[in-house]
Parts: structure tokens; sequence; C-alpha cells
């Protein structure tokens, strides 16, 4: 299968996804959010695949949604957003095997979130993270973050939208390391050497007992948060 807006590396027994849209700072177009979930849905079926590495081409890792497609107002174009939105966020959440992101650069807004949704994530000491569509009205993932990091501390994300860099991420429990940009793909493919010593039918289960532990806050914070979103973007169009 060929994609235009990522590329794919399969190096068994794990697989990279690189965002592949360095013009647009690797944002979250339609077309992206469908062909990440449509390269997970593959690998998802792969039983030589143990594990997933997403990472970004370019100076970003991801600066969220494409706000230029926010512009077409027709209705069609409204519904392809909301459900490849829809769609995107519940391809990751419920992907099985284990995620690592590999954080090269900006993470903002929707690209924070797609960070988040990983399981492990390493940056680069160019990583910036940050929730700036929260000045414009726009939605936060907060249940993803308070798994992430607890309660508090994704309280002081969610509500200040201020930015943080790799150390500060570190710090409070964001991220499980800091490179030098590089250093964080070899850096990342050690991590998952790591993960893939163990047999994929026991990183299946334990991750099926993480995400159910997880999954009561998350489902809520995920389902208030994407009815508000559509809401904004059916304002905004307007």
């Amino acid at each position: 299968m060929s994609y235009e807006t990522i590329e794919v590396e399969f190096d068994h027994p794990a697989a990279i996804i690189r965002l592949n849209r360095p013009d647009k700072r690797n944002a979250l177009s339609i077309k992206l959010r469908n062909e990440v979930v449509d390269c997970l849905e593959k690998i998802e079926g792969d039983g030589e695949i143990k594990a997933v590495l997403i990472t970004g081409n370019g100076k970003a890792f991801c600066a969220g949604f494409d706000l230029d497609e926010f512009q077409n107002p027709d209705p069609a174009h409204v519904e392809a957003i909301q459900e490849s939105s829809h769609r995107f966020h519940s391809g990751l959440l419920n992907f099985s095997k284990p995620m690592v992101a590999a954080i090269n650069g900006p993470a903002m807004a929707g690209g924070f979130d797609l960070a988040v949704m990983c399981d492990i994530r390493l940056a680069s000491e160019k990583a910036l993270f940050g929730h700036p569509e929260l000045r414009f009205g726009s939605p936060v993932l907060y249940g993803l973050l308070k798994e992430a990091v607890g309660g508090g501390m994704a309280r002081d994300l969610c509500l200040s939208g201020r930015n943080i860099d790799g150390a500060e991420a570190h710090r409070i429990g964001l991220v499980s390391k800091v490179t030098s940009p590089d250093k964080l793909m070899e850096e990342s493919k050690a991590m998952l050497d790591e993960i893939c010593k163990s047999p994929l039918n026991a990183l299946i289960n334990e991750k099926k007992s993480i995400m159910k532990s997880a999954r009561e806050a998350i489902d809520d914070a995920t389902s208030s948060e994407s009815q508000s979103f559509v809401d904004i973007i059916r304002e905004g169009m307007k």
C-alpha cells in the first residue's frame, strides 16, 4: 500500500510511521489522519509486527489539525473532518500493540494529543508541547493528558495553554527520555528493541489490561471533547 502523507518502514519486528508533510509542519489533514489509521489497521493484522514508532519528518513532530481545511464550509467537507477525526482518535486509542512516539520537534494542539495517545514518548531537546487551540475556544483532551501526567499537571497545561520544553516534559513524566536530535531515533529504536523482546500475545494482553484500567476516564473525556470540537467547527465555519 502506498501513501501520500506518511512514510512507512517495516523493520521487523517493528514498524516506523513518519508523518510526511514537512512543509505544513506535519499538520493533521483529513488524508493524513486516514492514512495513519489505514496503516495501523494493516499493522494490526501483521503477526510479525510487535510495536510501532511514530515520528515526524522535518523540524516538527506535528502542528495539530490542518486549519486550512477549516476554511471550506461545504457540509460534505465538514462531515469528512468530523469522521476522519473520530476515526483517527478511535484508531489510535484502540490499537492493540505498543506505540512509541519519537517527538523530534514541536508537538502542538492535536499533535500534542497524538503524542499522548502513544504508550511511550521520547523527545528531542528541540521538542515543544502546548495547547494553543485553547485560546481559540477549541477543547483539549484532558482525559488523555491526565492519564499521562496526573490531574494537577493536566489541569495546568489544559487551562493555561502554556508551552513546555522537553526538559519540563521529562520532569513531569510526559516523556521517558530527552535526547539530542541526532540521537532521538537511535534511542527510540532501542526502546522498540526492548519492547520487542516480549512475545506479541504478552504485549497485546498487557496493553489491553492497561487500557482497561484507563478506559473509563479516557472514553468520557474523548466523547465530550469530540462533541465540543464538532460544535466549534460548525460555529467557526459560520
